[in-house]
Formats: structure tokens, sequence, C-alpha cells
């Protein structure tokens, strides 16, 4: 996937906990012909238990056969990471960036032996992004950029097949509390000393004004602030090797303003089928949109050309 996106465009990584949200994803994969990376966190491994997220997965590849997907551990550490290697995960996150850096390299390069002779790529993380996603929480003064020629050496010494980095973004709903948005200077750079190498962006939902607009319509309390990565901030990040976006806070908003509006607007009903059918016609609306950005529409026939050109 990532040798044939590079420079070109990126695969959405999308966070899923729930039926609805496998659904929506493997339809709109399908309907769009675009490649996805289908991630799932510690969180949502403990709220709907590892074996019913991996059937769910493996329901959908069978119910959208055309869909080229991987199933990524998000933000994990060495107890989910290596149960998810046993589990049949494609890709694994070791996520100790917010140890030292040496005791960051001892531990991702821990995982790589462990997951490369079993078929699995590695992601790493250098660099921290603050902000909140599931039980993560950094507070803004802890979190730093990635440093480009620690970021070398990093891949280097570990052997870790990509890399998040820490250009400007945080998770949740509020990205960029100061208006600085990406920062394509370190990015650039960070390039440059791994030419041709995958980068991932984390926190890299939408924010759309319009849904936190229609959720506080309906009830909700969300700050006005909110905001998130442009649409000409992804497709400018690509061109500096970000080949991994990475898409939850938005999916979240999504079902927040459908189920706020539909239970406001017909406060009789109490079937969760009915808004549960709108959420999945919704986020495929919505993920057809961040494909088309992301440039990977239409790209799924050309990976399966040569991954069977291979096999």
């Amino acid at each position: 996937m990532y040798h044939h996106c590079y420079g070109k465009y990126a695969i959405a990584a999308v966070n899923v906990f729930t039926m609805e949200q496998v659904h929506g994803l493997f339809a709109a994969a399908q309907k769009f012909e675009a490649p996805v990376i289908v991630q799932i966190t510690p969180a949502a491994r403990n709220y709907a238990h590892p074996i019913m997220l991996m059937a769910m997965v493996k329901a959908a590849a069978a119910i959208y056969p055309d869909v080229v997907y991987a199933i990524h551990l998000d933000h994990g550490i060495e107890s989910h990471v290596f149960d998810a290697i046993e589990q049949g995960y494609t890709s694994v996150m070791i996520d100790a960036s917010h140890d030292p850096f040496e005791q960051n390299i001892a531990r991702t390069k821990a995982v790589v032996e462990k997951a490369h002779p079993r078929g699995l790529v590695v992601e790493a993380e250098l660099g921290l992004l603050s902000g909140v996603e599931d039980d993560l929480d950094i507070e803004d003064h802890d979190a730093f950029y990635t440093n480009p020629l620690q970021a070398k050496e990093f891949v280097k010494r570990t052997g870790c097949d990509s890399l998040a980095v820490a250009v400007g973004t945080s998770h949740g709903a509020y990205k960029f509390s100061g208006g600085q948005g990406i920062q394509f200077h370190i990015l650039e750079k960070i390039q440059q000393e791994l030419p041709a190498y995958p980068l991932v962006l984390h926190g890299s939902s939408l924010v759309d004004k319009h849904e936190v607009a229609m959720i506080n319509q309906y009830g909700g309390n969300l700050k006005e602030d909110a905001a998130g990565v442009t649409d000409a901030e992804l497709q400018k990040s690509i061109q500096y090797g970000i080949c991994k976006v990475n898409i939850a806070t938005d999916l979240r908003l999504l079902w927040t303003r459908v189920h706020r509006a539909f239970f406001a607007q017909t406060p009789e009903l109490f079937d969760p089928v009915v808004p549960g059918k709108k959420y999945m016609e919704a986020y495929q609306e919505f993920m057809g949109k961040r494909f088309e950005v992301l440039g990977a529409t239409g790209n799924s026939v050309a990976i399966k050309s040569i991954y069977y050109a291979q096999k």
C-alpha cells in the first residue's frame, strides 16, 4: 500500500468501535474503490472485545469482497501488540513516544523483531501529540515536534516500517488551539532525512464546523473553536511523504450529530436501528469525500493487480 501511494495519495486509517462503523467503512471503501486501514485501539478492544472486533472485520471482508484493507493496532503497548500479532492483524503500532529516545528505540526494536518474522509491518511514533484520544491524554506543554535527525536515526536503529510524526496536529476535536496548523518546514526536513519512507499523520480529522454547529443546535455543548486539519493541508502533506492519515474524531462527531438530530426531531421513537442506518449512510458519504481529498479513490484495483502479480 505505502509503496503504491507514496507521493501520490494517502490511505485513510479509520478507527472503528462498532458494527455500524465497520459496515460504513467497508461499504464506502468498496463503493469508491479506495484502500483503507481498519484501525483498532486498545480502548476499542476493551469496549467490544478483541474477538468481537476481529469477527466483525472478517465478516465485513466477506460481505464486501472487493475491499483492499489492512488491520492495524493503533497506539498499543507491548501486551496489546503481541496479542494483535497472534490474532492476525497485519500491522501494529507500538507507541513509546512518551519514553526517552533510547527507551523508545529499544521498545520499538523489540516489537519489530517479533512482528517481522510473522510478516507484519510496524508503525512507531517519535514526538508527542497533544490532545485526547481514548485513554491517551497529553497536555500541550508536554507535546513536542519530531526531530528530523532523530527520526533518521530512529528508523535506522529500530527497523520500523512507518513513522508517526508530531508536526502540529493533536488528538481530539481541538487540533490547533493556537491556529498554527501543520508545520510543513519540519515535515519537509523529515522527508529529506527519510526519502521515500512512509510517514503517518495522527490527529488528522477535519472537524467540520457545520457538524459542530449541528451538534450544538440539538443540545450539544462543543466549543465553537473546535478545529481540525484542512483539506489543503492534507493534500500538501502527501507531497512530503505522508502515506497514512488517521481519522477518528470526525466519525465520532458524525455519530453524535446523527443521533442527536434524530432523537430531537423524532422524540417519540426509540429504536436504535433507524438512526443506526442513518449513521451508516452518512458514514459512507463522509468517507467518500475523504477518499477524494486524499486522492485514494479508485486505487484499490491497481493495488490488487500488483499484489496478485507478486504472488
